[in-house]
């Protein structure tokens, strides 16, 4: 009886599997004759927007002691900034922390507390990019001791990546045409569209230095950004 039972299993499965296949070979079958190419495009433009971070690391022996001196110090930094930016600059704290120094035994044991940092980092947006090199050196006469992620972008990358999108576009189509037509086939209609891609952004690290009262300005070259795009196009062809 079990065996009657076992052997009427193993043939439903087989027969389930056969009508999968039989599915899969007719969905293969209908698939139409296809050319998949990809095209890949490369836009550079110049920058039109930076952003600095930009920000001020004390110590001292209490953790009052040290908000304190970095509120000031924070302070006197964007007084300044908005003296030369405006009073309606694009200035935003993006991080702030206040915590614990530790001294570690050689011999081991627990860790003691010799103090606390305090820090403040604010992140500087700006749009005349003449401006870069004195928001560095404004920042750094009044007692910003960290300076860095300097990074150049475009207030609007869609037009860019659009221009992108429409050259690799381009490029992809005259690849299936170049090979539909040494294959001695008509294509008759696009199949299907992926397109991917994104801007690259230029991200430079400032090294911190102070300045001095009439120490030079900072020079700063913005480069340009690339905007890249990739689009594959599958479409069906016929002889």
């Amino acid at each position: 009886m079990n065996i009657t039972k076992t052997r009427i299993a193993l043939l439903s499965f087989s027969l389930l599997m056969l009508s999968v296949l039989g599915a899969a070979q007719d969905s293969v079958e209908k698939l139409p004759p296809s050319i998949r190419t990809t095209g890949e495009a490369v836009v550079t433009v110049q920058p039109d927007r930076a952003q600095i971070d930009v920000g001020v690391v004390t110590q001292a022996a209490t953790s009052r002691t040290a908000v304190t001196q970095n509120a000031q110090k924070v302070e006197a930094a964007l007084k300044a900034l908005r003296g030369l930016l405006g009073a309606n600059a694009d200035i935003k704290t993006i991080s702030y922390s206040v915590a614990p120094n530790y001294r570690y035994p050689k011999e081991g044991g627990e860790p003691t507390i010799t103090g606390y940092t305090a820090t403040n980092i604010v992140r500087v947006t700006l749009d005349d990019l003449t401006k870069v090199g004195s928001v560095i050196d404004t920042a750094a006469q009044t007692g910003s001791n960290r300076i860095q992620n300097l990074r150049f972008m475009l207030k609007d990358e869609s037009i860019v990546q659009a221009q992108a999108l429409r050259e690799a576009a381009v490029k992809a189509r005259a690849k299936a045409q170049a090979l539909a037509s040494a294959l001695s086939l008509n294509i008759r209609r696009v199949l299907s569209v992926v397109e991917s891609g994104a801007p690259v952004f230029p991200v430079r690290d400032v090294a911190f230095a102070r300045a001095e009262a009439k120490a030079a300005d900072t020079p700063i070259e913005s480069g340009t950004i690339e905007v890249r795009a990739s689009v594959t196009l599958t479409v069906e062809v016929s002889s």
